[in-house]
């Protein structure tokens, strides 16, 4: 009993000390506890539809950061570690009977060799270069995916996947608490020693070298990283939905992961994934509003282009990020954030104005 109660007032004082302290983490621990309290509200199944998918998206979109925000290595290619996993956990479900939790994992598997077959070819390449080699490699598996009908399905792909688990609801459970687990750990991995080198690297990859740094193992390790995570995404899609085919490998899926992730805000992991839970249920709530219109497509698109060119134009870094400095102040001398009402510094004391 007094170990229980040490842990609590231990958790309370990181509670009160590092989260109540910034409206960005209290922001967050608010959406994680409404997130969570959804199906308590609502059990709609159309609802709950909408919303695991923001969440697998949100993975894919945070995956997508860690490689190509943090490292700067731009992938315009990033649905190629989605759809191999995706495939990869269809084969093993239908073909060997595994389970979710064994295929979901082995996909990712599948993930981390797409990232290592794309990332040892494109190591030295930077810029365009780079970003037109990783949009080749989705192209070339598509084509291969039409080519072996008898293997990969063919157009229709593959059909009749094992259900993520026996109840809507329960899908809803566990595809947030990945979202909330995976986008903390990817967040954890950019505060570490690994993700200042990623970050370095994408500052000045030529000063990283010549400090001793191997460059070249760091960036195939964001490559491995960056296909696991987004492999998770393509497992629990290909079992979500029952099927794996060639729409999780389309460059139009790659594009739209970038879209997400410029409007959230990269270089931060929570960017994309606000992002993702912005966009996606929005296009859905218009899709709805606008079901009367004969131009439903067109009338979707605009809107969302014209948010998506306003978010660029009067926030650059992102909406997260530009609201974030609008309530925080970054202290000069020990660089921690404070709220911006705070006159000093709330470690160092440090005068804010």
């Amino acid at each position: 009993m007094g170990l229980v109660s040490a842990y609590f007032r231990r958790g309370w004082t990181i509670l009160r000390s590092e989260v109540l302290v910034l409206p960005s983490r209290l922001a967050v621990l608010l959406f994680i506890i409404a997130l969570m309290a959804v199906p308590l509200f609502t059990q709609d199944y159309y609802i709950l539809r909408i919303l695991i998918l923001t969440c697998i998206f949100a993975i894919f979109a945070a995956s997508w950061d860690l490689l190509s925000g943090f490292t700067g290595q731009m992938n315009f290619g990033h649905a190629l570690f989605f759809g191999v996993a995706a495939y990869v956990t269809a084969l093993l479900n239908l073909d060997l009977g595994f389970p979710p939790y064994l295929s979901i994992p082995l996909g990712a598997v599948g993930g981390v060799l797409a990232g290592l077959v794309v990332g040892i070819p494109c190591l030295r390449l930077r810029g365009s270069y780079l970003a037109l080699t990783t949009l080749a490699f989705p192209i070339i598996l598509t084509g291969l995916v039409f080519a072996m009908p008898d293997i990969t399905g063919g157009e229709l792909g593959l059909s009749g996947l094992s259900r993520l688990t026996g109840s809507r609801v329960m899908d809803y459970y566990l595809c947030s608490s990945l979202v909330v687990i995976l986008g903390f750990a990817m967040w954890k991995i950019t505060d570490s020693k690994t993700g200042i080198i990623l970050h370095a690297i994408r500052e000045d990859e030529v000063a990283v070298r010549s400090s001793g740094i191997n460059t070249i193992r760091y960036k195939l390790l964001a490559f491995c990283m960056s296909g696991f995570f987004a492999g998770i995404a393509g497992g629990l899609y290909a079992h979500f939905m029952r099927l794996a085919g060639p729409s999780t490998l389309e460059v139009s899926l790659s594009f739209q992961v970038i879209i997400w992730s410029v409007f959230g805000g990269m270089v931060s992991i929570y960017g994309p994934i606000a992002g993702v839970f912005i966009l996606n249920p929005l296009m859905e709530v218009l899709r709805v509003a606008l079901g009367n219109f004969p131009s439903l497509p067109e009338i979707r698109m605009f809107i969302f282009a014209g948010l998506v060119l306003v978010t660029l134009l009067f926030m650059p870094e992102g909406l997260i990020p530009w609201v974030r400095d609008k309530l925080e102040n970054e202290c000069p001398r020990c660089k921690l954030r404070n709220v911006f009402i705070r006159q000093r510094c709330r470690v160092c004391d440090t005068s804010l104005s």
